[in-house]
C-alpha cells in the first residue's frame, strides 16, 4: 500500500502563485474578517508572491515544485494570464481548462469553442455556487454547457458539495448530478471539492453512472473520506483521480507528505496518480507508468 514513486503524476487542479490565488466570489460574507474566503479552512496555505514578480518566474515555480514530487503534468485555468504564458511555452506540462459562467449561455458555449481551437482545451470547469447568479449544477443555463462539452469530447469538471466561501450551498447538492448525468449519458462528468457531507451519496452515484468520477482537490490527503478510500479500494478504481489545492491553499510538500499515508492497495495508486486523468483529459494512454503525455 506505500505509495510508489515512478509514477508520473498528473495533478487536475494547479496554479501559480499570485496576489489573488482566490477569484472574486459574488456575495461572500466575509466582509471585515482576517479569514476571508477559504482561510479559516487551511492551515499554513500558501503566500501569495508580489505584483513585481514576472509570470516566467511564476510558471518557474510551479515548475520546481511539480519536478520536486513527480507531477509530469498540470491542469491550470487559461483565464489566468500566466496560465495562457504556461501552455505556450511548456505545452508538454501544462493543460488548459476553461471555467465558465453559464449564465452566458452563448457567450460561454462560444468561450469554450474558441478554447479548443486557441488552447487546445482539455476541459471545462464549473463553480456553480460561486456565480451571481448562482446556477445549480441541473440548471437549464448549464445545459448547453454539458452538450459542448459532449459534442467536443471534453470533461467537465464541477464543484459539488458545500463550498468552502461563505456562500449558499444549494446549486451544489450531490443529488443534483444525477439528472446531469441521466440527461448526458455521454458527459464526462468529474466531481471535485468532497460532495461532503454527502460523500456516501457521491459514491452511490459512482457506481450507478459509467462516465461520473471524483477528483479529491482541495482536500489535504489527510482528510480524504473514507467512503472515497474505501471505494478506490474495491469497485472504483477507476472512478477516483488525484487532485491538489496549489496554490490555493495547500502547499505541494503537503499534499504528497500526507498521501504516503493514504491506505489505497498497490493496483490503486499508479490510476489514482495517472491513469484515470490521463484518459479523461485525453493527454496520453492511461496505461504504464512510462506512458507518455504527447498531445492526443
Amino acid at each position: 500500500m506505500t505509495r510508489p514513486r515512478d509514477i508520473k503524476v498528473i495533478d487536475t487542479l494547479m496554479g501559480f502563485r499570485s496576489t489573488s490565488n482566490i477569484p472574486s466570489i459574488p456575495g461572500l460574507r466575509d466582509a471585515g474578517r482576517a479569514d476571508n474566503t477559504i482561510g479559516y479552512m487551511f492551515k499554513g496555505m500558501p503566500a501569495n508572491r508580489p505584483d513585481d514578480v514576472s509570470d516566467e518566474r511564476a510558471i518557474d515555480e510551479t515548475l520546481g515544485k511539480m519536478d520536486a514530487h513527480g507531477v509530469e503534468l498540470a491542469l491550470v485555468n487559461i483565464t489566468s494570464e500566466t496560465a495562457r504564458t504556461a501552455l505556450v511555452k511548456h505545452p508538454e506540462r501544462f493543460a488548459g481548462s476553461l471555467a465558465v459562467d453559464p449564465n452566458d449561455v452563448m457567450g460561454a458555449v462560444r468561450e469554450i469553442r474558441r478554447a479548443v481551437a486557441e488552447h487546445g482545451l482539455r476541459a471545462v470547469t464549473l463553480f456553480p455556487s460561486g456565480l451571481s447568479p448562482q446556477v445549480p449544477i441541473d440548471d437549464r443555463h448549464a445545459y448547453p454547457i454539458y452538450a459542448t462539452c459532449v459534442e467536443l469530447g471534453l470533461p467537465v469538471f464541477v464543484s459539488v458539495g458545500v463550498p468552502g466561501p461563505r456562500i449558499p450551498m444549494a446549486p451544489q447538492h450531490v443529488e443534483r448530478v444525477d439528472q446531469v448525468c441521466y440527461d448526458f449519458p455521454e458527459l464526462v462528468f468529474v466531481m471535485r471539492h468532497g460532495a461532503e457531507p454527502w460523500v456516501d451519496l457521491a459514491v452511490k452515484l459512482l457506481l450507478k453512472w459509467p462516465n461520473l468520477y471524483y477528483s479529491t482537490t482541495a482536500f489535504a490527503p489527510r482528510h480524504y473520506p473514507k467512503a472515497i478510500i474505501d471505494y478506490a479500494n474495491t469497485r472504483g478504481a477507476d472512478k477516483i483521480i488525484y487532485g491538489g489545492y496549489y496554490p490555493f491553499g495547500i502547499e505541494l510538500d503537503r499534499t504528497f507528505a500526507e498521501l504516503d499515508g493514504v491506505p489505497f492497495k498497490d493496483t490503486v495508486w499508479p490510476k489514482f496518480l495517472r491513469h484515470n486523468a490521463a484518459r479523461v483529459l485525453g493527454v496520453g494512454s492511461d496505461t504504464g507508468a512510462d506512458a507518455g503525455l504527447g498531445a492526443s
